[in-house]
């Protein structure tokens, strides 16, 4: 795990590390746009193996988690050999989804938002219950 959890204004957050590579950017020499999802997916990954949550094992058991929606704002570019941190934070959680907003800063400089919902699936594809086990770890986090 390289991020770690902070209790910060908006409430508990991940904080993940990320540095910008050549391979991240595009002609212009900013990040490519489709790369900082990749740098949020990264993020919300870690945060689940920090609160314990093994994806691969609720892979197993015949779940998993997928984005069923994501919505986007580019702010300010990012580029080569830049150092940014995704913060995470869980904002809504229902019965078989979360709500997440992700921030993508460069040291005080917002560079993108996004707020993304996560819905855990079956093995049939359809939606499913979150297990008490990990609902109880992600209540944690809201404070419930």
């Amino acid at each position: 795990m390289l991020g770690r959890m902070e209790d910060t204004a908006e409430g508990k957050s991940h904080i993940f590390p990320v540095q910008v590579y050549w391979e991240d950017t595009d002609a212009g020499g900013i990040v490519y746009y489709a790369n900082y999802l990749k740098f949020t997916e990264r993020a919300r990954t870690d945060m689940l193996r920090g609160l314990g949550i093994n994806q691969q094992a609720m892979m197993e058991d015949g779940a998993n988690f997928v984005v069923r929606a994501c919505k986007i704002e580019y702010l300010i570019p990012a580029k080569m050999e830049d150092q940014l941190t995704v913060v995470t934070r869980l904002t809504d959680l229902r019965g078989a989804s979360m709500r997440m907003k992700q921030d993508i800063y460069r040291d005080r400089d917002k560079l993108v938002t996004t707020e993304v919902r996560v819905a855990c699936l079956g093995a049939e594809g359809r939606p499913q219950r979150l297990s008490s086990a990990i609902n109880d770890k992600f209540n944690a986090i809201l404070g419930v």
